[in-house]
């Protein structure tokens, strides 16, 4: 068995905006649980069989601060969903009034976007245009 990732866990200021946002970015999006134990914090996972996110609320006794500057703070910069249409899943983040992330250079194999949701974390979307690793992940030089 190839090792892959699962799942990531990522702490939420509202779980309904954060399933709002990755449900316009792939619809077929299940969630696929969604609790809150007595006496604790709400959680749910979203996603496919194979993979999904887990959000989570923070813990009844923290102090919760804004989510980190991406790339100039520690911690994740964004999160990568490989999608089948990229121009279908921009227009309906667009139509939805989600924010554009980094701009990207063009590349053969691949088209990206980067999006930010409702709590300002960046999530990148992938097209491959090629089925062949060697030319999805040509880099460029330098």
């Amino acid at each position: 068995m190839v090792a892959y990732l699962e799942h990531a866990n990522i702490t939420v200021p509202d779980i309904d905006a954060a399933i709002a946002f990755l449900k316009v970015v792939e619809p077929d999006f299940v969630v696929r649980h969604d609790a809150t134990p007595e006496g604790s914090y709400r959680w749910c996972h979203i996603g496919t069989d194979q993979t999904y996110i887990a959000l989570q609320e923070p813990h009844l006794d923290s102090n919760p601060k804004h989510v980190g500057r991406p790339y100039k703070d520690y911690g994740v910069n964004h999160l990568g969903w490989v999608v089948e249409d990229l121009s279908t899943v921009v227009e309906r983040l667009e139509a939805h009034g989600y924010r554009k992330g980094i701009p990207v250079e063009p590349h053969p194999h691949r088209r990206r976007a980067y999006y930010y949701d409702a709590a300002g974390f960046e999530w990148e979307i992938v097209e491959y245009l090629s089925d062949r690793a060697e030319e999805q992940h040509v880099y460029p030089s330098g």
